[in-house]
């Protein structure tokens, strides 16, 4: 064979493996450390079971049932409870260090929820935030928890 057909054969062989295998080019953000009772997790319009070393990424939204509980360590170290009947989305992860890209945004909707920081909180920490219905909890500690009810009505019965 010569040198230009191999070329062009493994040319052609990385962009098929680049093409059909998207998901291997987008890095995990973190991995499910616990989970207990219902706990999954939303991706792209598909619902998986919450289960142990399960990775995780961008836009993935980590939700738990009555009796569930989510253990989550992300890959700067933050690490993120989450109780029952929560619901969590993680909007946003950068953590490049060396090209000094950190940030954190979480929206939680629903339940209960502690965070403890981890290099981006401690290294960058109005890079790291979380957002409920009502507030933008921006990080300078190194941990917090939150709990998420149910929207207030007036009396009426109006919300």
């Amino acid at each position: 064979m010569r040198p230009a057909q191999s070329v062009v054969i493994l040319l052609v062989t990385l962009s098929m493996i680049t093409w059909c295998l998207p998901a291997a080019a987008e890095q995990a953000i973190g991995v499910v450390k616990t989970s207990g009772g219902t706990a999954t997790i939303s991706r792209g319009g598909q619902i998986l079971p919450a289960g142990a070393g399960k990775r995780l990424f961008v836009g993935d939204t980590l939700t738990t049932g009555a009796d569930g509980s989510m253990g989550v360590i992300l890959r700067d170290n933050s690490t993120l409870s989450l109780g029952p009947e929560s619901s969590l989305v993680i909007q946003e992860f950068l953590f490049s260090p060396a090209e000094g890209k950190l940030g954190l945004l979480a929206r939680i909707t629903r339940g209960t929820m502690a965070y403890i920081s981890g290099l981006i909180g401690k290294s960058a920490p109005g890079s790291a935030r979380f957002e409920t219905p009502v507030a933008t909890i921006g990080i300078r500690g190194t941990r917090f928890a939150v709990k998420v009810g149910e929207p207030l009505s007036d009396k009426k019965g109006h919300e």
